[in-house]
């Protein structure tokens, strides 16, 4: 859950190096409180907002102590009760964590999604619920990583690689009015 907190808005390989970093410091909620929120975001620094990420990690510690004995719960609904946890974190600690259904969607599986002409949706959290529908439930957990990549490298915001995707031929190019 913390790592996942840590890789919002940050590249995975800062995370990679962070999350050990601050987990050597407090590996739990309990040690986690006992350290002030400046000295999370000293540990934490430099991944995206860490003062604000320092604050929820520490809000977040002391929920899971207060509310669920310490433990991180494997129900979509109480993370979603977590100060700093949204669909995407809490859809990404279940099927990361503990090896539940969900789908995580990010801006990449959004884009895309939308993209090929596979849903319709304006946010992703309404990609989500279009996801949920149509995608069969054997592709959700593989779903977001197969297109977070996609997104970083070849169907980018901007100038989408069209001439180098496996997909082209079955993608719709929705919204895209130019491309390499």
């Amino acid at each position: 859950l913390i790592a996942t907190i840590l890789s919002l808005r940050t590249k995975d390989t800062l995370t990679a190096v962070v999350a050990p970093r601050l987990f050597a410091v407090a590996d739990n909620p309990h040690d986690m409180i006992a350290h002030s929120a400046e000295k999370i975001a000293e540990v934490i620094y430099p991944v995206g907002f860490y003062r604000n990420k320092a604050k929820s990690i520490l809000d977040i510690s002391h929920q899971l102590i207060d509310e669920y004995d310490g433990q991180v719960p494997d129900d979509l609904d109480e993370l979603l009760k977590l100060p700093g946890v949204g669909r995407k974190t809490a859809n990404l600690v279940l099927t990361a964590g503990f090896n539940k259904l969900g789908i995580c969607v990010d801006i990449h599986v959004h884009r895309i999604s939308n993209r090929w002409g596979y849903v319709q949706t304006k946010t992703p959290e309404k990609t989500e619920f279009a996801l949920r529908e149509k995608l069969p439930q054997e592709y959700w957990i593989e779903y977001n990583g197969l297109l977070v990549s996609m997104g970083q490298n070849l169907c980018t915001p901007t100038s989408p690689w069209c001439s180098k995707c496996p997909v082209f031929t079955f993608c719709e190019r929705v919204g895209v009015t130019r491309s390499r």
